[in-house]
């Protein structure tokens, strides 16, 4: 099972990003993890590939649309990393920018992968953070029992095309101004087989495969965010004729958190304090993903003051290493005192007009003269 992260993550760029921005982005990470800088550094070159890879695809307009639309099951082989032609021989090649044969191939022809499949799953923000294994029923095509994918009735098999003589291609021969010109095509009668089928399988009516729903259980990894995708090997569908089996990607979806927000590897906790707490201190328990952790507020504390707590944030994808969580002050004022809470803040003083200097006495007389709910 391997998993692979959003492009738009790789770069570092939202997912408006225009052409120039994917370029700086792109630029920028090439320079800092080009193998030349860094040499006998494996993770360097896996990160550069990772970088390429995005690139590669997002700079493509036609393969971003796709991307877009469909994850990384809608980008084609070539854009993901390998060549497309991988596995193909020159006439596969042949066939795949001219449309015709190169030589007798029709046995192969007649064989097609399956098709791969996308399967969009949501989890919760919890179960991003420690992994989960998650059980689904995915419909798709499998090869027929019966007929063992042949499309044959047990017992029958194929016959030679007589059209093609089992080439899956007839030549046509016609004169024109430049000579003799041989046009070689795909045979109608056996549409490039070589083969007729006489007597097809009563399971799938002649077509090898039949639609099934099978159960099967995904382990996802810790780290994973919004738009990861895993990738299942050989479970997508059947393949036509004995071809090899798709692939089945899992695109996933976490949920928001009630009070953490997710910045990559790190978590934000946005931590409302009223002024008497900002203005004199206070100890206050802050929810992580860990659980409760007490975080000391220090006398002063001004709107927006940011405080660390180390390895409390999410685990890297691949290291396993975690970020950080940030608890961001807010400085809550008041917008319903009464009269007498009014009276008691005027007593302590500071309605001059101008800018105020605290004095050393001012937390003390303001612990004294108030107290807030």
């Amino acid at each position: 099972m391997a998993i692979k992260r959003d492009y738009y993550e790789v770069l570092g760029v939202g997912r408006d990003a225009s052409q120039d921005d994917l370029k700086r982005a792109f630029r920028k990470l090439a320079m800092e993890y080009h193998p030349d800088r860094n040499p006998n550094n494996p993770e360097a070159a896996e990160r550069f590939k990772e970088c390429s890879e995005a690139y590669e695809v997002l700079s493509d307009p036609e393969k971003r649309r796709g991307y877009d639309m469909f994850g990384h099951a809608g980008v084609t082989a070539g854009a993901q990393g390998y060549s497309g032609f991988e596995g193909f021989g020159f006439g596969d090649i042949f066939d795949t920018f001219f449309g015709g044969g190169f030589g007798n191939r029709g046995s192969r022809r007649a064989a097609a992968r399956g098709d791969d499949l996308r399967y969009d799953m949501t989890i919760t923000f919890e179960e991003a953070f420690t992994g989960v294994e998650k059980e689904i029923d995915v419909a798709r095509l499998v090869v027929c029992e019966a007929c063992t994918g042949t499309g044959a009735r047990p017992g029958t098999g194929f016959e030679t095309c007589s059209s093609c003589a089992g080439s899956g291609q007839v030549r046509r021969q016609a004169q024109s101004i430049f000579g003799s010109v041989v046009n070689i095509t795909t045979c109608p009668s056996c549409a490039g087989s070589g083969r007729i089928l006489r007597t097809p399988c009563g399971e799938c009516r002649g077509q090898g495969r039949l639609e099934r729903t099978k159960r099967l259980s995904v382990r996802i990894p810790a780290g994973v965010d919004t738009g990861s995708q895993i990738r299942l090997s050989g479970e997508g569908e059947a393949g036509y004729r004995g071809g090899t089996p798709g692939d089945l990607y899992i695109v996933l979806r976490v949920k928001d958190h009630p009070t953490l927000r997710r910045q990559d590897q790190d978590v934000v906790y946005e931590l409302r304090v009223n002024m008497i707490q900002a203005a004199l201190g206070d100890r206050i328990d802050v929810p992580t993903l860990d659980g409760p952790v007490e975080v000391t507020i220090p006398p002063g504390t001004q709107y927006g003051q940011t405080f660390r707590l180390p390895r409390r944030g999410m685990p890297h994808l691949r290291t396993g290493r975690r970020g950080d969580q940030f608890v961001v002050v807010q400085v809550v004022v008041p917008t319903d005192l009464s009269a007498e809470q009014r009276a008691t803040l005027r007593t302590v003083g500071g309605l001059t007009g101008k800018p105020e200097k605290v004095s050393k006495g001012f937390f003390e007389k303001l612990r004294d003269a108030i107290q807030l709910d």
